[in-house]
């Protein structure tokens, strides 16, 4: 996950609001039961600390109608690996209900409603239930290790009740972006090393070959069809893989076959395809040079520097 991005991932129904302008009176909100912290030492607590503060700007709009013990309780359990401690239904209904406590209090005519009615009180647990199950907990799950989740709610606490956090939220972006740095340059040395141990022991295989910019291909099954050049337009079934074996795209999956030019395409797959006749079938090696580099693919699932492995299967070259 890309740190920063809380208040995108967190809530599309929050983002909603957020855009259109919706506000609402704050009143203080319950904070969960953690011990203070007055001075931030450690690392963790301070991403920790740096993402309560997106969360809770992300949910600034609600937050007089979250619970924020059942917001902590429904993100343990999601770091637990529990179930949902929401049903989906009920999450459903809650997000209904919570959208039309909001379209009222902004003077919004709600469907099948009469002119100045008041909808019945939303559960504020329920809100704090939906939010920790299906937006925060699920978010920050893979990251739990890395923050220290008392901090978080801390910042959430202070900020959903008007305090004085111990962190702005300009600093808390920087914390977060100095984090995301950090990751990305140690998931960037990782899988670089992987990639170089891999391919100089995969050229060594039979039937491996490895051109002069460094793709390693395999011949799986032999064509005899058209050969297509760097400006040509193909039809193909592929699958791609991490190194680890976890296929992150494949047209078979889909059930149909792809059409695009290799020159739209990244520096492995315009080489590599060129080099197959119509009918043929090869697997192909490509190291992150010729991938998708030192970004990757922002969000996932490719990371920065790793090398991936295609089975392509040329269908047909297009006129």
């Amino acid at each position: 996950m890309k740190m920063g991005k809380r208040g995108a991932t967190a809530s599309l129904l929050i983002l909603a609001m957020a855009a259109t302008g919706v506000a609402i009176a704050q009143q203080p909100a319950a904070p969960a039961a953690t011990k203070e912290k007055s001075v931030l030492t450690s690392e963790r607590e301070k991403v920790g600390y740096a993402i309560g503060v997106d969360v809770a700007s992300s949910f600034e709009p609600v937050a007089a109608d979250v619970d924020v013990a059942a917001l902590r309780r429904a993100v343990e359990n999601a770091f637990a690996g529990g179930q949902p401690l929401l049903s989906q239904e009920e999450a459903q209904q809650t997000d209904q209900a919570l959208r039309t406590t909001m379209m009222v209090r902004a003077g919004q005519p709600v469907p099948g409603m009469a002119p100045g009615s008041q909808p019945p009180p939303v559960d504020r647990e329920k809100v704090g239930l939906m939010l920790g199950s299906y937006a925060v907990g699920p978010s920050l799950a893979p990251i739990k290790d890395e923050i220290d989740l008392d901090a978080t709610f801390q910042a959430i606490a202070t900020l959903f009740a008007k305090g004085t956090p111990l962190m702005d939220r300009q600093q808390a972006q920087a914390t977060l972006q100095a984090y995301s740095t950090a990751k990305q340059a140690a998931a960037a040395g990782k899988n670089r090393e992987e990639g170089v141990a891999f391919l100089a022991k995969n050229k060594t295989q039979p039937g491996v070959v490895t051109t002069a910019s460094g793709l390693q291909y395999q011949v799986l099954r032999a064509g005899n069809g058209e050969r297509p050049v760097a400006s040509s337009r193909v039809r193909v079934n592929y699958e791609g893989k991490l190194l680890d074996g976890t296929v992150f795209d494949s047209s078979y999956e889909r059930g149909q076959p792809v059409d695009f030019g290799l020159g739209q395409v990244i520096k492995g797959w315009t080489e590599g395809v060129a080099l197959m006749p119509a009918g043929s079938k090869y697997r192909f090696w490509i190291p992150s040079e010729l991938a998708y580099g030192s970004e990757g693919t922002p969000g996932g699932p490719i990371g920065p520097d790793a090398t991936l492995t295609f089975d392509v299967e040329l269908l047909s070259v297009l006129p």
